[in-house]
């Protein structure tokens, strides 16, 4: 990204832009500043042809694949109270949350947009079941979006590869993008214990998938055990991101 500055009066112009540069020593990232010299033409059609491609990525396959599940969230949201549409529609959604990452890389389509879109759909249906389930479900709701916000802020889209420095035990469930034992446990219980909930109260389990009911509690527990342990990095999160915002403060006034 580049600004342009106008600081001759002929037909050229100085471009003045910043550039990010490594620094091998450190292996740390530092803005260079650089100038170069075009023709104004050069410098507008450069400025479109960014635009173009910021534009261009709202059409990327794994976005566009993101736009089908908001509405396959709506609609199941409107069909709540009908287990036979609610749950394959609920459940197409989250098996299209696995495709769309998998697309992404296949067709070289990552962008921080799909990065960012992915994990605000995962809340909205989330939030949505959570509210729809308990009167008091907004408030699993909100820890979601207040980890959403200080991930996204501080972290960027590359969040989930950014906890090399957090303690043993978050890192036991962040690595390798939740690749572990205990990253399978709490995903599962992120996104699968608040369908089973569903499931338990509509008696999908029992009468659809003749679940026994020992079964049918074993999963609440080991899923609500996965869905604390998630809890337990959230707040890691939260508290990670209020110091880090304490110590931007204590530094501006130092």
């Amino acid at each position: 990204m580049y600004d342009l500055h106008k600081i001759s009066s002929d037909n050229r112009k100085r471009v003045l832009f910043i550039c990010p540069v490594i620094n091998l020593t450190h292996g740390e990232e530092v803005d260079s500043v650089k100038t170069v010299t075009i023709d104004a033409a050069e410098a507008a059609e450069a400025e479109r042809s960014t635009c173009d491609m910021g534009f261009h990525v709202f059409f990327y396959v794994p976005n566009v694949i993101g736009y089908i599940r908001i509405l396959l969230v709506l609609i199941a949201w409107i069909l709540y109270s009908d287990p036979g549409n609610f749950v394959p529609l609920y459940m197409l959604s989250i098996i299209l949350d696995g495709v769309d990452g998998w697309v992404a890389r296949r067709l070289q389509q990552t962008s921080r947009f799909g990065a960012w879109l992915d994990v605000v759909i995962d809340n909205v249906g989330r939030g949505m079941l959570w509210n729809m389930l308990y009167d008091w479900g907004w408030l699993v709701s909100s820890v979601e979006w207040c980890v959403f916000v200080c991930n996204h802020n501080a972290r960027g889209a590359q969040w989930k590869n950014s906890f090399t420095e957090s303690p043993v035990w978050v890192q036991a469930v962040m690595a390798k993008g939740f690749k572990t034992p205990l990253g399978i446990l709490t995903i599962a219980g992120l996104h699968v214990l608040p369908m089973w909930l569903y499931g338990y109260q509509y008696e999908v389990l029992s009468q659809t998938l003749f679940a026994p009911n020992w079964l049918q509690v074993l999963g609440i527990l080991v899923l609500t055990a996965g869905r604390l342990l998630g809890f337990a990095v959230e707040m890691w999160c939260i508290v990670t991101h209020l110091r880090f915002l304490l110590d931007e403060e204590e530094e501006k006034k130092s």
